[in-house]
């Protein structure tokens, strides 16, 4: 069995509530026949089925539209649930004139009890009351003919039993409703949240991709136009760097893209095939590559470094595979802080380090500019820092950033590692 496909329902479950009732409906209606009819005389004997009871065509042709009424709603109840819960009733009536009865006695009445348990658990709340006034009424009535008639008590009513045995019937089926109010409430919620979430680690990413590029376009661009008429081959391989570095965000947009439209190309493989080639080929086209990751520290680190500010990036520990999340949190902590060094800070340089140790990994980010949010002129969003906050707490880390003593910022995180199996040779710790 696919694992896409749900678990079959219980034999219980699966049977249809109208099938419930109309099974319940009838063994109480044959039983009294079978018992009291067809065997043979006993001592034993029922005022309420006297055994000439159904003798005349009158009461067989009533206790026949009562089958055929209350088959009649069981098969319509999901369909059209009023109209089939009224033809419970009135065939449960039926039968009891069939029987020449002025009561409806409780077994008769448990067909109508598991018509109106499933009323109130798949109906509204107001058609399941109104159900029960009905019923209620219906039995109220009984008391109300038999009083005026005249008739005597030779006992307890059973009308009082019988509505409490509806009132618990719309009980049980109000508990089912609310619980499953409840469910699609609880389901719509986590739905809720993970989108939400999804949203939220996209900006992260469509944040964290695009800043320090345009970061980057934005120095080398203004370096151009300061040299471009003084130093034309400065200006041009500025400009080549802008090229190269608006290129590499553009393939990064469009592998995040086709990333996130995979989902849909799987879902809906027919209706894909079907689309003519155009502007969508181009996303299907980008390849998927694996995220990015500390080893893409040092291109960072040069790109940067061609823009104008020095990164100096420092390795310590032992060096080893890390899990896709924690080490593509990593790469993007020491991104945005380097992008705020480039745009907010005014350094020259900004030293980065990783560190591997046996449970943790370390990554510190430090300058000695005028640190973030020193400029009043700074209309920054926060974003930066508050997206690399919730990459830190998605992990169980622990973010620090702010102000140094001796003047400059520093970013830096801890993510707990789990215990690795393997490690790669000790990198060398030195500037780069």
């Amino acid at each position: 069995m696919p694992a896409s496909e749900p678990p079959p329902l219980p034999l219980l479950k699966r049977i249809p509530p109208g099938l419930w009732t109309a099974l319940v409906w009838v063994v109480a209606a044959v039983q009294p026949i079978v018992e009291y009819v067809l065997m043979p005389p006993r001592n034993e004997y029922s005022l309420s089925y006297p055994r000439d009871g159904l003798d005349s065509l009158t009461a067989q042709a009533l206790l026949a539209v009562a089958f055929l009424a209350v088959l009649t709603g069981s098969a319509l109840l999901r369909r059209r649930t009023a109209v089939a819960y009224g033809l419970v009733i009135v065939g449960t009536v039926v039968s009891s004139l069939a029987w020449r009865q002025d009561e409806i006695l409780p077994l008769q009445f448990l067909g109508v009890d598991v018509a109106l348990c499933y009323v109130a658990a798949a109906r509204p709340r107001r058609t399941a009351i109104t159900a029960t006034a009905g019923t209620l009424g219906v039995l109220a009535g009984y008391l109300v003919l038999r009083w005026a008639a005249g008739g005597e008590e030779s006992g307890t009513a059973s009308e009082p039993f019988v509505a409490l045995t509806a009132i618990i019937a719309w009980l049980i089926g109000n508990s089912v409703h609310q619980a499953r109010t409840h469910t699609a409430e609880l389901h719509a919620r986590a739905a809720a949240q993970a989108i939400t979430a999804e949203r939220l680690r996209i900006a992260r990413e469509m944040h964290d991709t695009v800043a320090h590029s345009i970061g980057i376009i934005a120095l080398q661009a203004g370096a151009a136009a300061r040299v471009v008429e003084t130093q034309p081959a400065r200006a041009r391989e500025a400009m080549t760097a802008v090229e190269h570095v608006g290129r590499e965000t553009l393939a990064g947009l469009r592998r995040m893209l086709g990333a996130l439209r995979q989902a849909d190309q799987e879902q809906e493989p027919a209706t894909r095939d079907q689309e003519p080639a155009g502007h969508d080929q181009g996303y299907a086209q980008a390849p998927l590559r694996p995220a990015v990751g500390l080893a893409d520290l040092e291109p960072l680190a040069a790109t940067t470094t061609a823009a104008g500010v020095r990164v100096e990036v420092w390795w310590q520990g032992k060096r080893r595979s890390l899990p896709a999340d924690i080490d593509l949190a990593a790469f993007r902590i020491v991104q945005e802080a380097v992008t705020n060094v480039v745009r907010h800070a005014a350094a020259g340089h900004c030293q980065v380090k990783v560190e591997y140790r046996e449970d943790e990994l370390v990554v510190e980010v430090v300058d000695r500019g005028k640190g973030c949010g020193a400029n009043p002129k700074n209309t920054d969003t926060g974003f930066g820092l508050l997206g690399m906050r919730e990459r830190i707490a998605l992990l169980n880390g622990r973010f620090t950033a702010g102000p140094r003593p001796g003047g400059g910022f520093r970013v830096a995180a801890r993510l707990p590692l789990p215990r690795a199996a393997g490690a790669e040779p000790e990198a060398k710790a030195g500037a780069r």
